[in-house]
């Protein structure tokens, strides 16, 4: 992340302040970065309490908020004339220019940004919050927050979106923000291990380099001596042997079903081979599944995993860039349908899941950069301080860099397992990941499966749904231009193919969002945050639809 000299001098101070709502957050990621990063944490709110002896809503109740502001005040002006402390304000601390100043003069300020459903969700019951002890509490937390909201941001050096993330993402997140080293740099050819948190069904993602030699990585999830893999015509030449090796050391058996390569193929009749093969072999319940491949394999696996014998173990090691980061991860499984894509299928979770990086070695050129796009999502929909690596790295991701590389499918499969450990079954934010896909799964589904890939779509789509998020308002022309420019950059498609108003529309109504016979789109709030809107103005879709394709 390039900083500007002034970012850089209060860097060098040692002082990091957060910002924000009530709620926000800011003494608990306080506590936790300080920690990490071997400063003091100091409260505002706290130290006032210990300076006067008594509660802040006693000194309300005594002096009203303008005696209390004026406490909180001296209290920031002698604070921020120390060092190396992480200092968490109080919400309404930016009111008085005095204390902005002092702030951006004497410290790197990080606004922690919340939604107020989230903020709301956080305060509603706690009593001891006084500008809420109103009528409507959450009419004042909204009109606090119109208020403030654009204080923040100028104060600040850096926004970071909180939203529903675990507070070990969001320390990450700050990190990325606060330390001067490039992450990359940072970045061992170690592996690195997440956790996708869903109690019972919870599973570990591995990411690294030659993890397929990893022995002990597999086997611990073989119960018994046999095994099933399902690959591709590509991929099998490729890194089959090494599986069949690994494997036949252990005296495990192998039964090897290669399908053609493509999405074309993502359909019922190979499921039906796998089918036919588990059957023929007399495989049972306790015969793992493994998808040795991108998405489609990936899918199909874990589907055929789901329904055989009603469920037997599944395992995921994903080759292309886009199942790495996106497909392998979360437990969507299922196939096309002639007539809407992934309309069949289930939420089955694998036992593991193999990001082997020296894999994308073999990827081409096409297949690299369609993933791409689902790394770009992440930092589109909740991660900007993502978006800004990306925007500063991708030439590193298109040379194939092996620690960019890795850092790339480390950060989105963080940002992913969160969702999914939130949302398994997309019933509300993990919706939230199919940016672009309303319009990508129209562009596939009428060029025909496979005539475009799944990531290229993806690009197209996103262009869309930015310029559909702006025709609302919601976010500029030249935020439109930011994130077209990265995914030109990247080589991937901007211009959707021109199929015309009610074909878009005919194919976008079979999308897994629509509700009660309405499209529903994922759109961009800001660059960096997402949302689901619903009745969109058919002349608004109109318009996007025409001018983004061609």
């Amino acid at each position: 992340m390039t900083l500007s000299n002034t970012s850089q001098a209060k860097r060098n101070s040692g002082n990091i302040v957060l910002v924000g709502m009530m709620g926000a957050g800011k003494t608990t990621a306080g506590k936790l970065l300080a920690k990490q990063l071997g400063k003091t944490f100091i409260d505002s709110d706290e130290e006032i309490q210990k300076r006067t002896g008594v509660k802040i809503s006693h000194i309300f109740d005594v002096e009203g908020e303008e005696g209390f502001r004026q406490r909180e005040s001296a209290v920031i002006q002698d604070l921020i004339k120390l060092d190396n402390i992480v200092l968490a304000t109080g919400g309404g601390a930016v009111l008085k220019p005095e204390n902005r100043a002092a702030l951006q003069q004497n410290g790197l300020v990080v606004y922690l940004k919340s939604s107020v459903h989230d903020l709301w969700q956080r305060t509603r019951h706690d009593h001891s919050r006084p500008l809420l002890q109103t009528a409507n509490p959450r009419a004042k937390l909204q009109e606090l927050f119109e208020q403030r909201d654009p204080i923040y941001a100028e104060v600040a050096d850096y926004v970071v979106h909180t939203g529903k993330q675990s507070v070990q993402i969001l320390i990450s997140k700050l990190t990325q923000y606060i330390c001067p080293q490039d992450p990359i740099t940072d970045t061992k050819e170690t592996m690195q291990t997440l956790e996708v948190g869903l109690a019972e069904r919870s599973y570990q993602i591995h990411i690294g380099q030659k993890l397929l030699s990893h022995a002990g990585l597999l086997l611990k999830h073989i119960p018994h001596k046999r095994v099933a893999i399902v690959s591709n015509t590509t991929v099998a030449p490729l890194y089959l042997e090494k599986l069949t090796t690994l494997f036949n050391q252990q005296g495990i058996i192998i039964h090897e079903i290669i399908l053609p390569d493509g999405e074309q193929y993502k359909n019922a009749d190979s499921l039906t081979k796998i089918y036919d093969a588990l059957l023929s072999n007399r495989c049972e319940r306790n015969t793992p599944l493994i998808a040795l491949g991108g998405g489609v394999i990936g899918d199909l696996t874990g589907y055929a995993a789901a329904t055989y014998l009603r469920g037997v173990p599944f395992i995921q090691i994903p080759t292309t860039l886009l199942a790495q980061v996106d497909s392998s991860v979360g437990g969507k499984t299922g196939i096309n349908h002639p007539l809407g894509k992934n309309m069949i299928g289930a939420f089955y979770q694998p036992q593991v899941v193999i990001a082997d990086v020296a894999t994308l070695s073999t990827l081409s050129d096409k297949e690299l950069k369609a993933g791409i796009a689902e790394v770009i999502k992440y930092g589109l929909i909740r991660d900007i301080a993502f978006l800004e690596w990306l925007e500063q790295n991708m030439e590193k991701l298109l040379q194939r860099d092996a620690e960019a590389l890795q850092y790339a499918i480390v950060r989105s499969c963080e940002n992913k397992a969160e969702v999914v450990g939130n949302d398994e079954r997309e019933s509300g934010d993990r919706a939230l990941l199919n940016l672009g896909h309303t319009f990508g799964h129209a562009i596939e589904n009428a060029m025909g499966y496979g005539v475009w890939l799944h990531g290229e779509a993806v690009a197209a789509g996103t262009i869309m749904a930015a310029d559909l998020s702006r025709r609302l308002g919601w976010i500029s022309e030249q935020d439109v231009e930011r994130v077209k420019n990265i995914f030109v950059r990247a080589g991937l498609p901007i211009v959707a193919p021109k199929l015309g108003f009610d074909k878009y529309v005919q194919l976008m109504g079979l999308d897994k969002k629509v509700a009660d016979g309405k499209i529903r789109f994922v759109l961009l709030k800001t660059v960096g945050q997402a949302v689901i809107a619903d009745n969109v103005p058919t002349d608004l879709l109109r318009q996007t639809l025409e001018s983004c394709s061609a």
